[in-house]
């Protein structure tokens, strides 16, 4: 839809929509560019201070998958106009609010409407330098492909929802989803960071592939190096599998080979769509190992999951 609509023209527009990148940015002077993103969804969690703390890190990942700094914030709320406890809005905002400050991102205002089902998240700005910015369009042959979280977001949820996930299940990714990807991003900027995006929605897969059309190359993934959150695999194997992850078989399976050795609930987790997942970063080679050991330095889950390869067919290849 969105390749239907006319061409920008303004030479301040540095990144728009047309690259399917994480944010747009938006040049100010030679030294200076806004950072630009949405996203809001329903609840999946049940305790409302939660759910706003979550909605809030999901909604400020894209600008630090930019490699920005995000400043400020505008809430977007749907809530039923009757019927429903005031105090439930109170906590979602109050748990919105918290998370936002601790990114050091101000929320100055934001919209609301009625409506029986609920939504929250936010429109953020952020800063970046208008030629020091990443985008996911940019990763080059020879690159090493860096995880910074688990996966399983998207089937634990599931699990929850039919309430048969442990507590201990959802104790991690609840944990997880909170996590800002402020530190990743903090410390990426020390090294050679060819491209980068976040794992949200699309699932690994979908934002690889993202990647892989935009740079125009390939992508291997070691699905062995690939970490999960726990009892993600059983989830998978049990079939607690969203609709997301259906619709992102349905649109990725044509650019994905995978050995035949993989099970079924491992690819399943690779396409499961993720909330207020990690960064996806392609690094420099030789920039891999010291970039993996910072990471890990300021407890960030990262993995090494594959490497970036001249463009041939399939565009991503699982071993």
């Amino acid at each position: 839809m969105l390749a239907k609509l006319p061409k920008q023209t303004d030479p301040n527009v540095l990144v728009g929509f047309e690259t399917a990148d994480d944010a747009g940015v938006y040049r100010l002077t030679d030294d200076l560019a806004l950072v630009q993103t949405v996203d809001f969804f329903t609840p999946i969690v049940d305790e409302p201070y939660t759910f706003g703390q979550i909605a809030a890190a999901n909604s400020l990942s894209d600008v630090y998958a930019m490699g920005g700094r995000p400043i400020s914030a505008l809430s977007i709320v749907a809530f039923p106009g009757a019927g429903r406890d005031i105090d439930i809005l109170e906590a979602i905002v109050r748990g919105g609010l918290a998370k936002m400050q601790e990114a050091g991102c101000a929320v100055i205002g934001g919209h609301s409407i009625a409506d029986e089902e609920i939504k929250f998240g936010y429109a953020v700005t952020g800063l970046v330098h208008p030629t020091h910015f990443w985008s996911n369009a940019t990763a080059r042959p020879g690159d090493r492909l860096i995880l910074t979280k688990r996966l399983g977001t998207g089937v634990i949820s599931t699990a929850i929802k039919q309430q048969r996930a442990s507590a201990a299940s959802v104790s991690a990714a609840v944990e997880s989803m909170l996590t800002l990807n402020r530190a990743a991003s903090e410390v990426a900027l020390g090294f050679e960071i060819r491209s980068a995006t976040d794992v949200t929605g699309f699932g690994l897969l979908g934002h690889a592939r993202e990647m892989a059309a935009g740079s125009k190359v390939s992508l291997i993934l070691d699905h062995a190096r690939v970490e999960f959150l726990p009892e993600a695999l059983d989830d998978s194997r049990h079939g607690f599998l969203p609709g997301g992850l259906k619709r992102n078989i349905e649109f990725i399976a044509g650019c994905v080979e995978f050995a035949d050795a993989i099970p079924e609930e491992v690819r399943n987790l690779l396409f499961d769509p993720q909330t207020s997942g990690g960064l996806l970063l392609s690094v420099a080679a030789q920039d891999a190992p010291a970039l993996l050991a910072a990471l890990r330095a300021r407890d960030i889950p990262a993995q090494e999951i594959g490497s970036v390869i001249e463009k041939t067919q399939p565009l991503i290849q699982v071993r």
